[in-house]
């Protein structure tokens, strides 16, 4: 299962952290000097959602961007009571 929405494609992705030290130029410093580049990863918010797809319903990983911009419909709520024991 890897983490991808199914709607907009979006994945987790590779960047890095930059460290700096030193004082800003226009501060009256000498400037900003980089002592370290970290790899990271950006990690899209996926979550799993029941919805329907092809008028089935069934669960898939959709990211909460494609959630608010409403490409996912949810199904409708169960109206479930649960049957009455009949007494003997």
């Amino acid at each position: 299962m890897s983490r991808v929405c199914r709607f907009t494609g979006k994945r987790t992705i590779s960047g890095r952290t930059i460290k700096r030290r030193g004082k800003a130029k226009h501060l009256g410093g000498v400037g900003r000097k980089i002592t370290g580049k970290t790899k990271r990863k950006f990690k899209a918010n996926i979550q799993k959602v029941r919805a329907i797809v092809d008028g089935k319903v069934c669960r898939i990983r959709v990211s909460a961007k494609a959630i608010r911009m409403g490409l996912v419909q949810k199904p409708l709520k169960r109206n479930y009571k649960p049957a009455e024991k009949t007494g003997s």
